[in-house]
Formats: C-alpha cells, structure tokens, sequence
C-alpha cells in the first residue's frame, strides 16, 4: 500500500510540473572598458571610453579622429590617460546607479554591447560586437 502512495505522489508531481518560463536572464558584469559613441548605431564613431572599475568609473578620450578610432588606440589607454574626476558607480545586475541616478540595463550580444533604458549604448571593447 505504501508503495502506491509514493506511486501516485511522483506520478501527480511530475504531471504538474509545469516549465518555469522565468529564468533569470544571463548576469553580465559591467567591470571593465567601454565605448561610446555620438552614433548609437555605429561603433566606429566612438571617440570615448569609460572604465568600470570597483565601484568607479573613469573616462578617457581616445586620441584619433571619430571614425579612425580602432580597438588599438582604445587599449592603448591607460590610467595616465584618464580625464581628472570619477564617478562613483553600483550595479545591481538590472540596474546601474552612477552618482545617485539608476538606468536599467540590458545586453546584447552575449553581453558585448550595454542598452540603457534612456536610449544610451555602450560597446564592451574587448567584444566583436558591432
């Protein structure tokens, strides 16, 4: 008899299992460097990179003309390069918050390229992302 309950228990809890169609979406990091471009549609525009680093972010400017900027001149980069001032950054997996304003995020292209919900793109720069 007992065999019949534990029958019937993993018979009705395997018929209504149902598929959880709400899996979390792949976690990206945003720690690192990233393009931006007057161009929200052309990365080869980018002229300027911020660097997520351990709760700050930095800028920097490439120094090559808009369009003849390539991952060479982005990479050559370097602390030294940085313009003077930071902003203080969190990033909750949903959301960034970069001096007290939050903008949900989402990724594309394996977490290569950054959308922000005002519209706002960001190219990863070591990604093949176009």
């Amino acid at each position: 008899m007992r065999n019949l309950y534990i029958i019937l228990f993993a018979f009705f809890a395997l018929v209504s299992c149902e598929e959880d169609t709400n899996l979390p979406a792949p976690y990206y990091s945003i720690e690192g460097k990233w393009l931006w471009s007057p161009d929200p549609d052309d990365r080869t525009q980018a002229n300027t990179m911020y660097e997520y680093d351990d709760g700050l972010r930095y800028t920097s400017y490439a120094d090559c003309w808009p369009g003849q900027c390539t991952d060479d001149d982005f990479n050559a980069l370097d602390a030294t390069d940085r313009i003077p001032g930071t902003e203080s950054y969190e990033y909750d997996g949903y959301s960034v918050i970069i001096d007290g304003i939050q903008v949900i995020v989402t990724f594309e292209c394996n977490g290569g390229v950054m959308l922000n919900e005002n519209g706002g793109k960001l190219w990863r720069l070591s990604s093949n992302c176009q």
